[in-house]
């Protein structure tokens, strides 16, 4: 996988904007590891090519500062990914960087390691409470998916059926996803949204859901995707049925990417999930060095259009300049 240098980008971070007012107090518990030299990365499943991109591009860093790496899988499943935190606790892991199964579910574990004086480093998804993470790294949903729907609303030129395939209910991201595309949609009283069908951020269940969707309103003419995979899954299956709709997504990968080029999507919002992963992983370097990472602990870095325009600058979730 081909790794772009995000220095320029990692200098402008703190110009970015934030979703919390203030850092960590200056008297709060510095966790200062578990004892070892491992950096344990856990992530969704690795046959998603985000979530493959920032586990790879986290290994990456913390190798090159000298950490070993243990890399994981959770698979969305709050009990495996509970099973992994306690494996990185017995490993006694220098800190743990973790993109989550649950703003809910992972409170706990984030806790238990915090507990043991281990420090956690959350990246693209955020849980339902501060002052246990060290950092909560993600990209900007919100901003990302309003300009993606603002794209949208031009390509239907403001009216039409359009559907929506919606990601795993209890992920905040799925949520502030849809709600995003929505206050900009339901401004346009001529569009009309005939059908919500939730597919798990899955590309093949995005097409089974297509194809049913499809079939029951044939005068369908867009779509919006809370993820590419969903997005891809769906172009293939409406190019199958010898269509062609508007479709957005958000994350911003390789496939969306050729999708766009070959006149199949409209857009995307790139998550920068490199960026997000080598971020976190040198936040982590910094603070086992040093107790503190200067930043807050929630940090939002915006999204970027992609559209036919620069699709083809578009590459392992980053965009060259």
């Amino acid at each position: 996988m081909k790794f772009t240098n995000f220095f320029a980008s990692i200098a402008m971070v703190a110009a970015a904007s934030t979703f919390a007012a203030s850092a960590v107090a200056a008297d709060a518990k510095v966790l200062t590891g578990g004892g070892s030299n491992i950096m344990y990365i856990i992530t969704p499943s690795h046959s998603n090519p985000f979530f493959k991109t920032e586990a790879e591009v986290a290994a990456k860093t913390a190798k090159e500062l000298g950490y070993k790496v243990k890399m994981v899988s959770h698979d969305d499943s709050p009990v495996k990914q509970s099973e992994l935190f306690e494996t990185a606790i017995s490993d006694k892991a220098a800190a743990i960087i973790c993109d989550n199964a649950g703003a809910d579910a992972t409170v706990a574990a984030v806790k238990r390691a915090y507990d043991k004086n281990i420090p956690t480093f959350l990246i693209d998804r955020e849980i339902n409470e501060q002052g246990i993470a060290i950092a909560q790294i993600v990209a900007n949903n919100y901003q990302g998916a309003k300009e993606a729907a603002e794209i949208f609303v031009e390509a239907m030129e403001e009216e039409g059926e359009y559907a929506e395939l919606f990601g795993i209910d209890s992920d905040t991201n799925a949520k502030t996803r849809s709600t995003a595309f929505h206050e900009v949609i339901d401004q346009y009283p001529d569009m009309k949204l005939v059908a919500v069908q939730t597919a798990n951020w899955d590309q093949n269940l995005a097409y089974q859901k297509m194809e049913t969707i499809l079939q029951s309103y044939p005068n369908l003419k867009g779509v919006i995707s809370g993820n590419d995979n969903m997005a891809v899954g769906a172009a293939a299956a409406i190019k199958a049925a010898g269509k062609q709709l508007k479709i957005i997504g958000v994350d911003g990968s390789n496939d969306a990417r050729d999708e766009i080029l070959a006149g199949n999507m409209t857009a995307t919002a790139m998550q920068p999930a490199a960026l997000i992963a080598e971020l976190a992983v040198r936040q982590a370097d910094q603070y086992l060095k040093t107790g503190t990472t200067g930043k807050p602990e929630k940090q939002l870095i915006d999204c970027e259009i992609i559209t036919v325009d620069n699709a083809k600058q578009l590459n392992d979730f980053s965009l060259a300049k």
